[in-house]
Protein backbone atom coordinates (compact mmCIF):
# COMPACT_ATOMS: atom_id res chain seq x y z
CA UNK A 1 0.00 0.00 0.00
CA UNK A 2 2.82 2.43 0.86
CA UNK A 3 4.55 1.75 -2.47
CA UNK A 4 1.33 2.51 -4.36
CA UNK A 5 0.92 5.78 -2.46
CA UNK A 6 4.56 6.73 -3.10
CA UNK A 7 4.20 6.03 -6.85
CA UNK A 8 0.99 8.09 -6.97
CA UNK A 9 2.77 10.95 -5.15
CA UNK A 10 5.69 10.77 -7.60
CA UNK A 11 3.23 10.82 -10.55
CA UNK A 12 1.54 13.92 -9.14
CA UNK A 13 4.91 15.54 -8.48
CA UNK A 14 5.99 15.04 -12.10
CA UNK A 15 2.63 16.19 -13.49
CA UNK A 16 2.12 19.29 -11.40
CA UNK A 17 1.79 22.67 -13.08
CA UNK A 18 4.96 24.03 -11.47
CA UNK A 19 7.37 21.89 -13.47
CA UNK A 20 7.16 22.53 -17.18
CA UNK A 21 8.25 19.53 -19.23
CA UNK A 22 9.81 19.72 -22.67
CA UNK A 23 8.31 17.72 -25.51
CA UNK A 24 9.27 15.92 -28.67
CA UNK A 25 9.78 18.26 -31.65
CA UNK A 26 7.66 15.95 -33.85
CA UNK A 27 4.74 14.78 -31.72
CA UNK A 28 5.06 16.91 -28.52
CA UNK A 29 4.88 13.85 -26.23
CA UNK A 30 6.62 14.57 -22.90
CA UNK A 31 7.93 11.07 -22.18
CA UNK A 32 11.15 9.61 -23.50
CA UNK A 33 13.45 6.73 -22.73
CA UNK A 34 17.22 6.44 -22.44
CA UNK A 35 19.31 3.31 -22.98
CA UNK A 36 22.45 1.84 -21.45
CA UNK A 37 25.12 -0.43 -22.96
CA UNK A 38 23.14 -3.55 -22.04
CA UNK A 39 20.08 -2.38 -24.01
CA UNK A 40 18.03 -1.68 -20.89
CA UNK A 41 15.88 1.45 -20.90
CA UNK A 42 14.37 3.88 -18.39
CA UNK A 43 11.41 6.19 -19.04
CA UNK A 44 12.22 9.84 -18.33
CA UNK A 45 10.85 13.37 -18.64
CA UNK A 46 12.88 16.52 -19.27
CA UNK A 47 12.28 19.70 -17.27
CA UNK A 48 12.40 23.16 -18.85
CA UNK A 49 15.94 23.61 -17.49
CA UNK A 50 17.01 20.48 -19.48
CA UNK A 51 17.26 18.22 -16.44
CA UNK A 52 16.53 14.56 -17.21
CA UNK A 53 14.29 13.02 -14.53
CA UNK A 54 13.29 9.33 -14.34
CA UNK A 55 9.54 8.93 -13.85
CA UNK A 56 10.04 6.17 -11.28
CA UNK A 57 11.80 7.36 -8.14
CA UNK A 58 13.59 4.03 -7.70
CA UNK A 59 15.29 4.25 -11.13
CA UNK A 60 18.90 5.40 -11.28
CA UNK A 61 20.32 7.09 -14.38
CA UNK A 62 23.88 5.98 -13.65
CA UNK A 63 25.35 4.11 -16.61
CA UNK A 64 22.69 5.35 -19.07
CA UNK A 65 23.52 7.39 -22.16
CA UNK A 66 21.86 10.76 -21.52
CA UNK A 67 23.04 12.30 -24.79
CA UNK A 68 20.33 10.57 -26.87
CA UNK A 69 16.63 10.55 -25.97
CA UNK A 70 14.11 8.27 -27.69
CA UNK A 71 10.50 9.45 -27.93
CA UNK A 72 7.77 7.12 -26.68
CA UNK A 73 5.20 8.57 -29.09
CA UNK A 74 6.99 8.47 -32.45
CA UNK A 75 10.29 7.46 -34.04
CA UNK A 76 12.18 10.64 -33.08
CA UNK A 77 15.50 10.44 -31.28
CA UNK A 78 17.93 13.23 -30.53
CA UNK A 79 19.57 15.47 -27.98
CA UNK A 80 18.00 17.21 -25.02
CA UNK A 81 18.66 20.65 -26.54
CA UNK A 82 16.43 19.92 -29.54
CA UNK A 83 13.26 19.47 -27.45
CA UNK A 84 10.42 21.99 -27.65
CA UNK A 85 8.37 23.79 -25.04
CA UNK A 86 5.36 21.62 -25.81
CA UNK A 87 3.72 23.43 -28.72
CA UNK A 88 3.81 22.68 -32.41
CA UNK A 89 5.25 25.31 -34.69
CA UNK A 90 2.59 26.88 -36.91
CA UNK A 91 2.64 25.66 -40.48
CA UNK A 92 1.52 28.08 -43.16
Amino acid sequence: MFVLYREKFRFNELNNNKMKKLGCPQCVIHRFFVKNDKGESIVVVVSDDYKIIPIHESDNLEGFDLTILYCLGCSWSGSVKSLTGGKHKKKY
